[in-house]
């Protein structure tokens, strides 16, 4: 007789990165989500924190059905740089803050099924931006968790990111609290950018034509200073070759 050794055999559980559906609805959805996402990534480069884009986030380990994709969404205490998913038990960190470009067509998914799952994980922060207007009173509709519920937002900040957060056309402005100055979107820092250069090629252009100028009165008052010198050097020999003729040089007005 033989004895059998109990053998565990676990499969390992596949968690998807992607599932085929299109990033967004519409152009001006896809730009805000990009436009957004670009945007908290700069501003929090030198945080420990993360922005991901349209990835999937798990929130039940060995249940990899139990996921949802928001459009952006920002994780504190975390190490930066991006995932192909996000997994809440391997990260320890649920996230932050959350924005969903919402439209007619993903009303009842956003505020209803988005919104109590949001809450019941604990995101501090939730904010609806309808980029067409299509049902969101004036585009924009924060969440902000007080204990265990959400309540509206009535300020137009989100607390954790410390920015305040402006309806600018089909897309979301974010200013800074400390300072008030605006995160700039993509096109605006190539705009500004090119201003930068512009002013500082002008400022060297003005050097330039300041260092020439003083050359040049440099170099005026070096011809002067030598014709002053030839003057006197002539007055001089003018006055040697009178006293060779003994005539006073001082006697001739």
């Amino acid at each position: 007789m033989t004895a059998t050794l109990p053998v565990s055999v676990e499969s390992e559980i596949f968690y998807p990165s992607a599932d085929g559906q299109p990033v967004a609805e519409t152009y001006d959805h896809l730009y805000a989500l990009l436009t957004t996402l670009e945007v908290l990534k700069q501003y929090l480069a030198n945080r420990q924190a993360t922005v991901l884009g349209n990835q999937f986030l798990y929130y039940a380990q060995g249940f990899p059905k139990l996921r949802v994709a928001p459009d952006v969404m920002v994780i504190f205490d975390v190490a930066p740089g991006g995932r192909d998913n996000y997994k809440v038990w391997e990260e320890g960190q649920v996230p932050t803050v959350i924005f969903e470009m919402t439209s007619f067509g993903t009303k009842g998914q956003d505020e209803i099924f988005k919104k109590t799952l949001y809450e019941q994980l604990g995101v501090k922060e939730y904010w609806l931006f309808d980029p067409k207007g299509e049902w969101v009173e004036q585009q924009l509709r924060g969440y902000r968790l007080r204990g265990e519920i959400y309540e509206p937002i009535e300020d137009g900040r989100s607390e954790p990111l410390q920015l305040r957060l402006v309806v600018e056309g089909r897309l979301i402005g974010f200013y800074r609290e400390d300072t008030g100055e605006k995160l700039l979107i993509p096109g605006e820092l190539a705009q500004a950018l090119r201003q930068e250069v512009l002013a500082r090629q002008q400022a060297e252009e003005l050097v330039e034509q300041e260092r020439q100028r003083a050359e040049q009165e440099s170099q005026r008052a070096e011809q002067e200073h030598q014709r002053a010198e030839q003057a006197e050097l002539q007055i001089e020999q003018l006055k040697a070759r009178l006293r060779s003729l003994n005539v006073d040089p001082d006697t001739i007005e």
